[in-house]
């Protein structure tokens, strides 16, 4: 298997296409890919994110993680340190609630990493990640 990151691709829950499309695209400024009456792609980061529309999500659970409750079925970037600070101004900017506002887990330990939590139209979790050193993501 190569060392070289792959794109991935996830396929998620929404209730409206268009409500969806300006958060992807206005919000996160991610690009638009295909699409039909029933789904739309965009471009996360580099990776493929596929919104199929459903009449009714799911309910989600939660788990306590340092005090705070995090949906369990959430996705995110872990993005360089200058990239999560713009784009957590960004959203300030845009009044976009935050679930877990940004805050820095194990401060100077292995993984040190700034992280905060926000949802979409449709109730999907985002969490957005740095970290201290690329080399600590899966370190021990």
């Amino acid at each position: 298997m190569s060392n070289q990151l792959q794109p991935f691709h996830l396929a998620f829950p929404i209730l409206d296409i268009e409500d969806t499309r300006t958060f992807y695209r206005d919000v996160l400024n991610c690009e638009i890919g295909r699409e039909s009456e029933r789904w739309i792609d965009f471009n996360f980061f580099g990776h493929q994110l596929s919104a199929h529309k459903v009449e009714k999500m799911p309910d989600v659970p939660h788990n306590e993680v340092d005090g705070k409750q995090v949906p369990v079925t959430h996705f995110g970037i872990i993005l360089e340190g200058t990239v999560w600070e713009a784009l957590h101004q960004r959203l300030k900017t845009l009044n976009v609630p935050f679930i877990i506002e940004p805050y820095l887990r194990f401060a100077g330990e292995i993984g040190e990493q700034g992280t905060f939590f926000i949802l979409d139209p449709a109730g999907n979790g985002l969490e957005f990640k740095t970290f201290k050193s690329e080399e600590m993501i899966f370190q021990k």
